[in-house]
């Protein structure tokens, strides 16, 4: 994280007593990122953090992947896959489905209307994508309201949960790391601060408040993590609920940044895509596409020139606006292109000429570049545009 934080009661010097009204003592944790060598807080929790009176094994959602053979340029229409009112009955957290992932990075998408179980991921860290609909996401640091257009950062194993709120539907588009996901280096200064050519800075970041304490015996806990062969689940079970901290501090903790917020890099010319990013995980990238002046040389062609995504898989989710580039494609609100390594691709036929003398674009998408190949996850297979990819020629096969 980019800068300190304090929130609730803790003691003027860390590792020492920490004492209880009644005089007894708060239990010090500390949590941290790559071993003790890079950011931390300090929590105080009002319970031994460590104990556990159970363990059982959590089945976790179908997690299964298919390599994107033959290679194809994939239109994925994610609104199909809650249809009804089926999303009442789901989640964000046991509700979703894979759609993309590889060894880095994995991809889901949940349509929400119940309280999530209390849950963490001791995989990686995870970025939550609010594409409509609000919650308060109930966490060990404390409350985070999410609301549309927010992204939610969620550090490796934090215990948290979601709790829907409203009667529209919660759509969260949710990108789960097996590293950290961290502003972009080139952002922050040698010390972590953003610096001027920064897209956004601290004031935009909103984490928790103030402490968030419950009560509870024998509270169940789903932990993702680590297993033989791939991600596997856990159900804890806790003596007394772990929202037990009365008080933290330090640079590691969860928080909301709302893509409104986001300053977009112009230029007389197109941008390339570095220009819009927003985050940064292990072999992958996090980047948004906002409503913008775009190109005003006389000259210019505001819409992408067609590219080949030599060394990564591009990912777009549509999740607002009139995207140009993408007209006659299908695609829309709440579609998700897949741009594999290997193919060339760019604007879908007439969109070129028609953008020439364009100011602006009305347009909105979370873009996920991944440097290794993306595989299909079962939400993918369910929901393809299988004609996708034959939409800039006019014509499938014969």
């Amino acid at each position: 994280m980019a800068y300190y934080r304090q929130v609730g009661d803790v003691p003027p010097k860390r590792h020492t007593q920490h004492r209880t009204p009644e005089g007894g003592l708060y239990y010090e944790e500390l949590m941290g990122e790559e071993g003790f060598s890079s950011d931390s807080s300090l929590l105080y929790h009002r319970n031994i953090p460590s104990a556990i009176v159970d363990a059982a094994t959590w089945e976790l959602p179908d997690l299964s992947t298919e390599a994107n053979h033959p290679l194809r340029p994939r239109h994925l229409k994610l609104h199909e896959l809650f249809g009804g009112e089926e999303w009442k009955r789901h989640d964000v957290v046991t509700g979703r489905r894979l759609v993309l992932g590889n060894a880095d990075v994995r991809i889901s998408y949940v349509v929400a209307g119940e309280t999530s179980p209390l849950y963490r991921n001791a995989v990686g860290d995870e970025c939550v994508y609010v594409e409509s609909g609000q919650a308060l996401v109930e966490t060990v640091f404390g409350a985070l309201p999410a609301r549309a257009g927010d992204y939610v950062l969620l550090p490796r194993a934090t215990t948290h949960r979601w709790v829907a709120q409203g009667a529209e539907p919660l759509r969260a588009y949710c990108v789960e790391a097996n590293s950290h996901i961290t502003p972009p280096r080139r952002y922050l200064s040698k010390f972590g601060q953003f610096l001027e050519h920064s897209p956004y800075c601290e004031r935009d970041l909103h984490g928790p408040g103030e402490p968030l304490l419950a009560d509870g015996e024998d509270v169940d806990v789903l932990v993702k993590h680590r297993g033989t062969g791939g991600i596997v689940g856990t159900r804890y079970t806790y003596p007394q609920h772990p929202f037990d901290v009365i008080g933290w501090d330090g640079c590691l903790y969860p928080y909301t940044f709302n893509v409104a917020d986001f300053e977009p890099i112009t230029g007389r010319v197109h941008q390339p895509p570095p220009a819009h990013q927003v985050f940064e995980g292990h072999n992958f990238v996090i980047c948004n596409f906002v409503p913008r002046k775009v190109d005003y040389h006389p000259l210019s062609i505001p819409v992408p020139y067609y590219h080949s995504n030599v060394d990564s898989d591009e990912v777009m989710f549509y999740c607002g606006g009139d995207y140009g580039a993408r007209k006659g494609s299908g695609i829309g609100q709440g579609s998700i292109s897949l741009h594999p390594g290997g193919h060339s691709h760019g604007p879908q036929p007439g969109a070129y000429e028609r953008s020439i003398g364009v100011e602006f674009f009305d347009e909105l998408a979370v873009m996920v570049d991944t440097f290794q190949p993306l595989q299909l996850g079962e939400g993918a297979r369910a929901a393809e545009d299988p004609g996708y990819a034959w939409t800039w020629a006019g014509r499938g096969p014969q």
